[in-house]
């Protein structure tokens, strides 16, 4: 009997199109705007239009978000990651066209943090030089490799070496590299309102309007708050596990009168997982598909880091949770649990995630997150 459903959000509550706009939008900002490489500084502005969106998103991901679609094959979830590999790989691409004539500045440069100082540097070095971008080497390089989850930012290193003649480690791991493009897609997605509440800094590039206002839910807003109702009067707890910061969930959940469904210290963030990363004496990624989200949003928020990593696994009475989510990551996190798990084909890849699914073993096959009233009515 199912006593407790874990809900991830986006691809399940609600949509993730305004988060890959954002990514888009974040990657392109690193390479054109007079803030980091400024390769094309006339291009850029603050407030593209919707159809402007859609051509850059097309350009950087793929007309069919080719690009996105493999790195969620590969169980990667969050999108600071998707950002950080994709522009980490434009980068090397870029750098790969004057390794003859700067093979020394580039050494130099991939020994050291890169931070947006470095960029800077590596901007006016570039723009001596007649370079391209080049979005489509992404999906053939990366088919090339077998590595999944976070061990795909260690294959940046390897491509590094193919491409440039360096070895280096500076790719690997939440670096400061991942840290700015992590704080550009936060001024895109929040908007300068939110900026300095959201990441601690201010903004580098003002005149962002942000998304959090035109979230979209993925059936109506009343009939997911039913669902909620439904699940609380029939004794079931609900949390949330996302990779989400808390900002942008809390938020919508609010504006969506969603909140008062949930008890807060079950609703576990992005926020929650860098701030028991950055307490870690090892650099180790504990998002999706590490089970720490879910451990957590199973336990409790005000539950110690320390607790919820040594929770032993599988955890006692898995059966008795369910994970709902619409990833490869979810689901792997979930398996490591034995929890049940369902799948709802309203993420990235829409129905044809159904066959990852099926071939993962998935519990449940969801058309909507709707469909979870009919899993506990036959319980």
């Amino acid at each position: 009997m199912i006593k407790t459903i874990l809900f991830d959000v986006d691809g399940v509550l609600l949509s993730e199109e305004h988060y890959f706009d954002a990514s888009a939008l974040t990657v392109w900002e690193l390479l054109i705007s007079n803030n980091y490489l400024a390769l094309a500084p006339e291009k850029f502005k603050t407030d593209y239009s919707e159809a402007e969106i859609k051509s850059i998103r097309e350009t950087v991901f793929g007309k069919h978000d080719e690009v996105l679609k493999l790195m969620k094959s590969r169980g990667l979830n969050a999108n600071w990651d998707m950002i950080y590999l994709s522009f980490g790989h434009q980068l090397i691409h870029l750098l790969s066209q004057i390794k003859e004539k700067e093979n020394s500045s580039i050494n130099n440069w991939l020994q050291e943090p890169i931070t947006r100082e470095v960029l800077l540097d590596i901007g006016r070095v570039l723009r001596n030089y007649s370079v391209n971008q080049d979005f489509n080497l992404f999906v053939s390089d990366f088919e090339e490799s077998k590595e999944t989850k976070q061990e795909l930012f260690n294959y940046l290193n390897q491509l590094a070496e193919e491409k440039l003649g360096v070895q280096t480690e500076i790719f690997s791991g939440i670096n400061a590299l991942w840290s700015v493009c992590e704080h550009v897609s936060q001024e895109w997605y929040v908007g300068d309102e939110n900026v300095e509440k959201s990441t601690g800094k201010p903004s580098v590039q003002l005149g962002k309007k942000g998304f959090l206002a035109n979230e979209t839910t993925l059936a109506a807003k009343t009939e997911i708050e039913a669902l909620f109702s439904f699940l609380k009067d029939s004794g079931v707890k609900i949390g949330i596990g996302t990779g989400r910061p808390e900002l942008e969930t809390i938020q919508p959940f609010h504006h969506l009168n969603w909140l008062k469904h949930f008890d807060i210290n079950h609703i576990v963030t992005a926020d929650d997982v860098l701030k028991a990363e950055k307490g870690l004496n090892e650099r180790l990624s504990l998002s999706k598909p590490d089970p720490f989200t879910y451990i957590m949003g199973l336990k409790g928020r005000n539950t110690s880091v320390e607790d919820c990593l040594s929770t032993t696994l599988p955890i006692s009475n898995g059966e008795e949770v369910l994970v709902v989510g619409d990833s490869l990551a979810d689901l792997l996190a979930a398996q490591k649990m034995e929890c049940q798990f369902a799948a709802v084909l309203t993420g990235l890849s829409g129905k044809d995630a159904r066959s990852d699914f099926e071939k993962h073993a998935a519990d449940y096959i969801l058309d909507t997150v709707l469909d979870v009233r009919e899993i506990i009515e036959k319980n």
